[in-house]
């Protein structure tokens, strides 16, 4: 059978001696990120040798392992943590932070805020399943009210987290999502956010049938991206909903992006105010 165009764009930036089929359930969402955020990469001519993929513990982290880029497989919740000494030491890197919604948000909620405070240049890429996947299906910080986990059999009562509120108001300086059922969408703006110096936050709504559709009973994987189809409404049209409409929906797009200052290079101006005697990280690139 021949291999359609896009298919052989995605192939191309795989390790060619890793094993396949990958570790993650049929019908999750995070091989339609790692298509999309390749196609991302190679849309924009990036050279695979100058581009750093991060990732912490979780089904999502598994991504740099099957990636023909550098990349660093780190501890839970400590990915952006491990970006940011890359970024500053080499920060001619285009470095991007893939990670699942409780390696994010929960266990490394204060590394991903701060981050966004200073603005640095890193690309974060959350895939938001809405649960602990790789552990059985506890619920996490994104977990809708009333939905059901292995530690929530009975509802979880926890208001969520929506996790591009949360970047905007820590500073990000690029927020945006779109759910994995638009993958093309969700493309344009991996690419949009690698773009944007600063930093940057992608959230891709996914689906987990595994563990969270099973328990929330979703019949099946298909059944969990209509869900999305039906749920997802572009930034433009959400503005003109009422409140009691928003409620059961979410908002994709480009939904905040400014300009501001990014942290290594005040870092950089720092050092040569004070004659460059600090000792700092500045790189020799």
């Amino acid at each position: 059978m021949p291999v359609a165009p896009v298919t052989k764009v995605v192939t191309g930036y795989l390790r060619p001696h890793k094993r396949f089929p990958s570790v993650w359930c049929a019908g999750c969402g995070v091989g339609i990120v790692m298509g999309a955020f390749l196609r991302a990469v190679n849309s924009l001519g990036i050279d695979r040798n100058k581009i750093v993929v991060v990732s912490g513990i979780g089904c999502t982290s598994r991504m740099p392992v099957y990636l023909d880029f550098c990349g660093l497989h780190t501890t839970h919740g400590r990915a952006i943590a491990f970006a940011t000494g890359i970024k500053f030491a080499k920060p001619e890197l285009t470095v991007v932070v893939i990670m699942g919604d409780g390696d994010a948000i929960a266990i490394g909620g204060n590394h991903f805020i701060h981050a966004a405070r200073r603005n640095i240049d890193l690309t974060a890429i959350v895939v938001n399943n809405e649960t602990y996947g790789m552990t059985g299906g506890q619920y996490s910080p994104t977990t809708p009210q009333g939905s059901s986990g292995s530690t929530a059999r009975h509802g979880n009562i926890e208001p969520p987290f929506d996790i591009c509120d949360l970047a905007r108001a820590s500073g990000a300086t690029y927020v945006a999502r779109e759910a994995v059922y638009n993958a093309r969408r969700l493309e344009t703006l991996i690419a949009g956010g690698i773009k944007k110096r600063g930093f940057s936050l992608i959230e891709a709504v996914s689906n987990c049938y595994t563990v969270y559709g099973r328990y929330n009973d979703f019949k099946s994987q298909i059944d969990m991206l209509r869900w999305q189809k039906e749920h997802a409404v572009p930034i433009q049209s959400w503005q003109k909903l009422p409140p009691e409409e928003k409620n059961s929906k979410f908002s994709t797009g480009v939904l905040f992006q400014k300009d501001a200052p990014e942290y290594v290079d005040e870092y950089d101006k720092l050092i040569e105010r004070l004659g460059g005697k600090t000792g700092g990280a500045k790189s020799e690139s």
